[in-house]
């Protein structure tokens, strides 16, 4: 299997490294610990060396009596650097617990310690598992870290919600349980090392925003989408090395860097620029809020009030883009759906809308929950694919398109592998 190079830091959620290294172990894994002079202060160097069978490192400079090889590797014939060799046997290396003062460092290039010099040193992926308190966590200089290292290439397993170290705590921040980190370590492993990034040479469209269609002059039908999410999934794909282009339809949001726009205004005009788009990309992140019914006969002028007892305007049916691009796709395009569903059984209608569709995944919004959706700056998103339905707690905006482009990613992988 693999050599697996784990490095602990300094937080009480320290003790899931210890049940990491005992699955990774059991899973076949050949596992080699390094940790922070902090990390000791919850859980000892024995408690690891037990489970590896193997030396645990705290100190730069102290001598590793394995010179640097792993468990089941023969010892090189000379005294290592440590640090140096062990990331350089490593096929993955995987920072469990990261504090918010590691993943600070790591941004920088700061090798004040064993575990940052490590990270410094080494070319294999990086995964990350962030744990900390919530305020901690969504701090702009937190996020901006994250970001930073997640454009390199890095691999971040996003914290949980719930009860935090202190009691009565409760937020995001909350380590990811060890099966989940084992996932993202093992999906890692002989992937491009930390420079490269996971989307590189990947073409993603992206719609965004909401049409408005014309009942005359100066009035629309339309509806209340700002925007925000389609525009966080165009960042996160950007960061992650992608070529992104996002059709936005009615959005004055800022625009990021090394993104390209296609502005629109209707349905029709939306339609047409995802057509024109569609046959090249490798992603497609249906997000725009697309109107179901447009007047059928828009006035070209104000229609006015004077003499009017009310207003009757007929709609019709506009196209279903997303299911009329599934028609058309080619091998090795993934396409993903979003839909907003109100209360019971929203899971079983948007897995219906899959199937129907012919897409594969479909990004559900319950519009029945308070303070998500439209125009806010956080969401609450299950994600429903043929497999699974991955759920998303209530986090900023960034955070669930984070999510959903980790799942894009599953399945791209998955597909690889039963071509």
């Amino acid at each position: 299997m693999a050599r697996v190079l784990i490095g602990v830091t300094g937080g009480i959620s320290a003790y899931k490294a210890v049940e990491l290294v005992r699955l990774a172990i059991k899973a076949g894994h050949s596992v080699r610990v390094v940790q922070t002079p902090a990390s000791l202060n919850f859980v000892g160097r024995a408690t690891f060396e037990g489970i590896t069978g193997a030396p645990v490192l705290v100190d730069e400079f102290e001598p590793d009596p394995s010179r640097g090889a792993f468990p089941g590797d023969p010892a090189p014939d000379h005294s290592a650097i440590s640090h140096l060799e062990l990331v350089r046997r490593a096929d993955v290396y995987a920072i469990v617990p990261a504090s918010a003062n590691t993943i600070a460092k790591l941004a920088y290039g700061i090798a004040d310690n064993l575990l940052t010099s490590a990270a410094l040193a080494s070319t294999a992926p990086l995964v990350i598992a962030p744990a900390m308190n919530d305020k901690m966590y969504k701090h702009a200089a937190t996020q901006h870290n994250l970001d930073t290292l997640r454009g390199r290439g890095a691999n971040i397993v996003p914290p949980g919600t719930g009860e935090l170290a202190s009691k009565g705590e409760f937020g995001i921040g909350r380590l990811a349980e060890p099966p989940e980190i084992l996932e993202a370590i093992e999906s890692a492993i002989g992937t491009p090392g930390f420079a490269p990034r996971s989307l590189d040479g990947l073409k993603v469209l992206v719609t965004a925003g909401g049409t408005r269609e014309p009942i005359d002059a100066v009035r629309y039908v339309g509806n209340r989408s700002s925007g925000r999410m389609g525009f966080a999934l165009a960042d996160e794909a950007a960061r992650r090395g992608a070529e992104v282009t996002v059709i936005a339809a009615n959005v004055s949001l800022p625009r990021g860097d090394g993104v390209e726009y296609v502005d629109v205004e209707t349905a029709a005009q939306l339609e047409e620029a995802a057509r024109a788009a569609f046959p090249d990309a490798d992603v497609l992140l249906m997000a725009a809020a697309v109107a179901d019914f447009r007047p059928a006969s828009p006035e070209s002028s104000k229609i006015s009030k004077t003499g009017r007892d009310g207003l009757t305007v007929e709609l019709e049916p506009t196209t279903d883009v997303l299911s009329a691009l599934a028609a058309e796709r080619r091998p090795g395009q993934t396409l993903v759906g979003f839909a907003a569903e109100h209360g019971e059984g929203a899971i079983d209608r948007a897995r219906a809308k899959l199937e129907r569709k012919g897409v594969d995944a479909i990004v559900l919004n319950d519009v029945s929950k308070p303070g998500i959706g439209f125009d806010t700056p956080e969401n609450e998103v299950s994600i429903v694919t043929r497999a699974a339905t991955h759920e998303v707690p209530k986090s900023l905006k960034a955070e669930v398109a984070r999510a959903i482009i980790e799942v894009v990613e599953q399945l791209r992988r998955e597909e690889v592998k039963t071509s």
